[in-house]
């Protein structure tokens, strides 16, 4: 598969197949993640994969009305970690806050990686945060950025996707 066929094949999935998902593949998707570039090398991403059903479970009343996945075999809790000074510093002069821009390549790195491996992920931005750090044993004083829900597709089915023209969001030599 070509990269921009895997582009085209990456779609966020809603409808879960209830199938266990292999713990290599989970594993092969977050070595991705990781692997993700990141302002000053700073890395700032922690994953919790959940993918125990007791525990996936009892996470219902954090994803409000994101339950649809529950049916997915895991979820990964992406907390952003502290940054290095110097990234803290880069972001500080150029005020940009890098953090949030590498946690978003990590997470795209994840959901390539499962789209190569036939496994459909979507990323979660609406949940509790809270239940999520106590539950799962995350401190105060870190943020869960993301969750990705990630399992088989119950539909092999590749959307059309609904996007922009090109010439409407691309320029060339000036904006």
């Amino acid at each position: 598969m070509t990269f921009s066929e895997l582009v085209m094949k990456r779609q966020s999935c809603r409808v879960f197949a209830r199938k266990p998902l292999e713990r290599e593949k989970l594993v092969a998707c977050l070595e991705a993640a990781r692997l993700a570039p990141s302002a000053n090398n700073a890395q700032p991403w922690r994953f919790v994969a959940v993918d125990d059903p007791d525990i996936k479970r009892s996470m219902a009343d954090a994803l409000s009305f994101n339950r649809f996945a529950l049916d997915a075999g895991a979820l990964v809790v992406v907390v952003e970690n502290q940054r290095s000074l110097s990234a803290k510093a880069a972001g500080a002069v150029k005020d940009n806050k890098y953090a949030p821009m590498d946690i978003g390549m990590a997470v795209e790195n994840f959901c390539l990686a499962a789209a190569e491996q036939g496994l459909g992920t979507c990323i979660l931005g609406w949940f509790d945060e809270d239940i999520f750090k106590k539950r799962l044993g995350i401190p105060d004083s870190k943020r869960v950025r993301l969750v990705v829900a990630v399992g088989y597709p119950k539909s092999d089915e590749i959307r059309p996707k609904n996007r922009r023209p090109f010439d409407e969001i691309v320029s060339f030599n000036k904006y």
